[in-house]
């Protein structure tokens, strides 16, 4: 089974998480060169720098800025009945974020950086986090003791996918006055498209409830049998040129309070040959607008464009409904997702799905009907 390019971009945060970790414990190799040497030379000059800090007034001349809209009082229990201050803080010059947790004076009583968004890019020290977008705090391994929900921006400067921001979600779990993660959690709640909010952490990691089978599954009757719901009216079958006739089922579970939707082409068999996650980050799909397998760019192969409206959180609580046209172009080994369409028209409430494909076909250059 494939997937688009979120789905690929988080398959992979094991891996390269896995790595990272390696670099700075294995023993320096011959064949690293000057390139390794000077990369565990900086790393262990930040950590220097970052276990150096004794109060919150030292982040700056220490090198971090502190993320002012993210600072939250929390009580931890193993810390005992006085209450702490979250202070979240960005290392300027590599990107990466650190947990502070300081008492009432100023006093940092413990830190963290061993954070799955600190090891998206293995053996750099530079990393693509942009901003803290969320942070929850929640019993979610039934041990009495709040654990911490963080969900990172980041954005790659290089690569196929340079310029596109993606989600990066992690639990702190508390230990005996510090903290721990299970890589392996992290390393679901990323390829499984479950960081895209609190609530879906949450839901995967306190209740059980997780959306690994769609990605996993490779058949419909997987898919079926946990829990999967086809949107009927726009489920039918298309001749893919090149994939032969599929199946087109589109569809959600719930998960928590949320629809996740994907899309599967499904041959002849049974078997998914293809699948596509069209809402992205966003949290939920409020309405299907429609699925239609349909040539796009004048290449003579069906290409798929799905129309929907997706509700994602604001930092305010409200829900925020978002209009939002997904182009994939059928190519000779598959699909192609399309990055460009979206910055030039932004879908309207009001648009069709007819006017939407005959403003991609003009942006193609192309006014062919079918």
């Amino acid at each position: 089974m494939k997937n688009d390019w979120g789905n690929m971009a988080r398959k992979h945060l094991f891996l390269l998480s896995l790595l990272f970790s390696v670099v700075w414990t294995m023993p320096l190799r011959a064949a690293g060169g000057d390139r390794d040497r000077d990369t565990l030379r900086l790393y262990q000059e930040y950590q220097k720098r970052f276990q150096a800090v004794m109060r919150v007034q030292e982040l700056d001349a220490s090198g971090f800025v502190i993320l002012e809209d993210q600072i939250f009082p929390v009580t931890l229990e193993s810390f005992g009945e006085e209450e702490l201050t979250m202070v979240p803080a960005m290392e300027k010059t590599f990107h990466r974020l650190a947990l502070f947790f300081a008492d009432r004076q100023g006093n940092i009583l413990s830190r963290y950086d061993q954070l799955e968004t600190n090891n998206c890019i293995p053996g750099q020290m530079e990393q693509p986090v942009e901003t803290l977008l969320s942070v929850a705090f929640a019993d979610v391994n039934h041990d009495r003791k709040t654990d911490i929900i963080l969900i990172t921006g980041c954005v790659n400067e290089t690569g196929d996918y340079a310029g596109i921001s993606y989600k990066v979600g992690d639990v702190l779990f508390q230990g005996d006055r510090d903290f721990y993660r299970d890589w392996r959690i992290s390393d679901k709640i990323n390829r499984f498209s479950m960081n895209k909010s609190a609530n879906y952490i949450i839901s995967f990691v306190r209740d059980g409830r997780s959306a690994e089978f769609l990605y996993t599954a490779t058949t419909r009757e997987e898919l079926l049998e946990q829990g999967f719901q086809i949107a009927e009216d726009q489920h039918y079958t298309r001749d893919f040129e090149k994939l032969g006739r599929l199946e087109v089922v589109p569809g959600t579970v719930r998960i928590s309070a949320y629809n996740l939707f994907m899309i599967y082409l499904v041959n002849e068999q049974g078997n998914i040959v293809w699948s596509f996650q069209p809402m992205g980050d966003y949290d939920n799909l409020y309405s299907l607008r429609g699925v239609q397998g349909r040539d796009l760019d004048g290449d003579g192969m069906k290409d798929l464009v799905v129309l929907a409206r997706y509700s994602i959180e604001t930092e305010d609580g409200e829900a925020l409904i978002v209009n939002r046209c997904a182009i994939y172009y059928q190519r000779t080994g598959g699909f192609e997702v399309d990055t460009e369409f979206e910055k030039y028209y932004q879908c309207k409430e009001e648009d069709t799905m007819e006017e939407v494909i005959r403003k991609i076909r003009e942006y193609w250059g192309w006014q062919a009907e079918e």
